[in-house]
C-alpha cells in the first residue's frame, strides 16, 4: 500500500513538472517560431483579463499534452518494452504523440469556433497561419516530453541493472566465502587429530572386544569420512542422504559416548527429497556437544524431527559445562549465512534455561 501511494506521489510530481516545463517551453517554441510578430510587441499591453484567460488555457492544454504522453508512455511500458523492440517503441510512441497532439488541437479548435461569439466568425490566412504554429509547437512539446520520460526510464533502469549487477557480485563472493567456511570446517574435522585419535581408540578396543562391534564401527567410520570428502563443496544435499550420514555419525557418537548421550529421531517421510546444505544437522549436533555435560547419570538428549512447515528441527537439553567456553558463535553464523544465499527463509533460534532449539527450513530442489 505504502509503495503503491509512494509511486503515484511520484507520477503526480512528474506530471506537475512537465505540465510547468510545457507551459514554459509552449511560448518560448511559439516566439522563436516568429520572434518578429507584432503579437509579441503588444503582449503586455492586452487587459490583465485577457492575459489570465490564454494563461488559463495554454497551462489547461499543456496539462492535457503532458497526461496524454505520461498515458501513452505508461501503456507502451507494459506492452512494448523499450529492451525488446526499441525502433518498433520509439516509431509508435512519436507517432501516437504526434496524432494525441494533433487530435487534441482540433478538438479544441471545434470547441472554440462553437462559442456564440465566434459562429458567423471567417477564417483568416492569420487563424490558419497560428493554427498550423500551435500544431508545430505542441508535437515539439510532446516530442520533448516523451524523450525527457525515455531518458528517465533508461537512466533508471540502467541504474538498477547496475545495482543488481553489484549485488549479484556480492552475494556471489559471500556465497564463496561461506562455502569456503563451511569446506574448511569440514577438513578441520576430517584432519582434527584428536577427532581421529579417538575414533582409532575406541575402534582397537571394540575389535579386541567384539569383531563384528569393531567391523560395523569401521564402516560407519568410513562412512562419515566419504560424506564428508564427497560432498563437503556442495550447496546443497537431499535430507534423505544427510540423514543416512548422521546414522553413521550417531553410531560413532553412541560407541565413544555411552550411554552420555541419546538421540530421539522422527523424520517426514514425505521431507527426505528435501534439501538442505550438508553438515548442517552434524554441526549443530557438534554445537550442544560442545556445550553441555553428557553423562550416564543425566544424558545429553537431542531430538532431531519434522517441522510443520518443511522444516527440520534439531534441540537439546540445556546441561551447562562447569567451566563454561566463550562460545564464537561460528558455526551457527555459517549455517545462517548459507541459507541467507541460498534461501529466502532463515534458521529460527530459540533457547531457554532447559532447551536449545534451532528450526532448519528444507529447500524445495
Amino acid at each position: 500500500m505504502e509503495s503503491t501511494e509512494n509511486k503515484f506521489i511520484t507520477t503526480r510530481s512528474k506530471s506537475i513538472v512537465l505540465a510547468s516545463f510545457s507551459f514554459v517551453m509552449f511560448y518560448v517554441f511559439t516566439y522563436m517560431l516568429d520572434p518578429r510578430d507584432v503579437w509579441w510587441t503588444n503582449y503586455f499591453n492586452r487587459p490583465i483579463n485577457e492575459m489570465l484567460a490564454e494563461w488559463i488555457l495554454t497551462l489547461l492544454f499543456c496539462v492535457l499534452i503532458s497526461l496524454g504522453s505520461v498515458s501513452i508512455h505508461a501503456r507502451l511500458n507494459r506492452f512494448i518494452p523499450w529492451l525488446e523492440k526499441p525502433r518498433r517503441r520509439l516509431l509508435l510512441e512519436t507517432v501516437l504523440n504526434i496524432s494525441f497532439v494533433v487530435l487534441l488541437i482540433i478538438l479544441l479548435v471545434v470547441l472554440i469556433r462553437a462559442l456564440p461569439q465566434n459562429a458567423n466568425a471567417s477564417t483568416s490566412e492569420e487563424d490558419i497561419a497560428s493554427f498550423w504554429q500551435a500544431v508545430t509547437v505542441s508535437i515539439f512539446m510532446a516530442l520533448i516530453i516523451s524523450a525527457v520520460h525515455t531518458g528517465d526510464y533508461l537512466i533508471t533502469n540502467w541504474k538498477n541493472a547496475a545495482l543488481e549487477a553489484t549485488q549479484h557480485k556480492l552475494k556471489s563472493a559471500q556465497h564463496k566465502q561461506a562455502a569456503a567456511e563451511a569446506e574448511l570446517e569440514a577438513l578441520k574435522l576430517q584432519i582434527d587429530p584428536h577427532f581421529v585419535f579417538n575414533n582409532l581408540s575406541v575402534l582397537s578396543e571394540l575389535i579386541l572386544e567384539d569383531q563384528q562391534l569393531g567391523y560395523n564401527y569401521s564402516e560407519n567410520f568410513a562412512k562419515v569420512y566419504r560424506y564428508l570428502l564427497t560432498n563437503s563443496k556442495k550447496d546443497l544435499i537431499k535430507l534423505d542422504d544427510e540423514m543416512k550420514f548422521l546414522n553413521a555419525y550417531i553410531f560413532l557418537l553412541r560407541q565413544r559416548a555411552g550411554n552420555g548421550i541419546a538421540f530421539e529421531i522422527d523424520i517426514n517421510p514425505s521431507h527426505l527429497a528435501l534439501q538442505l546444505p550438508p553438515m548442517t544437522v552434524q554441526l549443530l549436533i557438534e554445537n550442544a556437544m560442545k556445550h553441555n555435560q553428557f553423562v550416564k547419570t543425566n544424558p545429553l538428549r537431542i531430538e532431531i524431527k519434522s517441522g510443520v512447515e518443511m522444516d527440520l528441527i534439531i534441540s537439546n537439553t540445556v546441561i551447562p559445562l562447569q567451566k563454561k567456553e566463550e562460545s564464537s558463535g561460528l558455526g551457527l553464523k555459517n549455517i545462517r549465512e548459507r541459507y541467507l544465499l541460498l534461501s529466502d527463509r532463515e534458521p529460527h533460534i530459540s533457547a531457554s534455561d532447559t532447551r536449545f532449539s534451532v528450526s532448519i527450513p528444507l529447500i524445495k530442489s
